[in-house]
């Protein structure tokens, strides 16, 4: 096939573009569902309670994510700031990957422990009573939206449909653990779990 024939011909050059892209994506993508370190959970790693899961879909749904990475990478830089720099095991069990690149706000893949319950709220009510110079918006109304509890079993199911290893008393017990509570209480308790895994496995 002639390079004069592909350049005259946009649909056949978009065609083999693809092709070539799709290839190369399949390449780097399809061994990395096979290696033992891409889907082996570390050591100390758990699946989120209904809480924290809870808390997680909190943290989506208000874009926390666009301005706060969730991956430290394996600089000095990176380390000395944020901990120890995050490894692919620590994210098994997390649908949809929240790594990011986006650094409006800090890395939070180790703030889990960093701070106190009672910081965190403060800092959600209103950033600037403790980080002075913050930009982040403020989020009050995490204090009076209740948590829909009916639908929580419902995600675990679906998780464990992807491999989260849920139990079924976990799932049938999910209502209950977060009747009552705030968008407040899991979304500090998410927070709050973010990064120990490695800790917890004596790493």
């Amino acid at each position: 096939m002639s390079h004069e024939k592909v350049e005259t011909n946009i649909g056949l050059m978009v065609g083999l573009v693809l092709l070539v892209v799709s290839f190369g994506g399949l390449v780097e993508i399809v061994p990395l569902f096979f290696l033992k370190d891409t889907t082996t959970p570390v050591a100390g790693l758990k699946p989120y309670t209904p809480m924290q899961l809870e808390g997680r879909d909190v943290y989506i749904k208000n874009g926390c994510n666009t301005c706060h990475s969730q991956m430290i990478r394996p600089f000095r830089a990176e380390t000395e700031r944020y901990g120890p720099y995050s490894v692919a095991g620590e994210f098994v069990y997390d649908y949809p990957f929240l790594w990011g690149s986006k650094r409006t706000g800090p890395d939070l893949h180790r703030v889990g422990g960093r701070y106190s319950d009672d910081w965190h709220r403060v800092h959600l009510i209103n950033p600037r009573d403790v980080v002075p110079e913050s930009i982040m918006p403020a989020f009050p109304w995490f204090e009076d939206n209740l948590i829909d509890a009916e639908t929580t079993p419902t995600k675990m199911e679906a998780l464990r449909k992807l491999g989260v290893p849920y139990t079924q008393e976990e799932i049938d017990g999910a209502t209950a653990a977060v009747e009552g509570k705030t968008e407040m209480d899991a979304m500090i308790e998410y927070l709050q779990v973010l990064g120990t895994s490695l800790k917890a496995g004596g790493k």
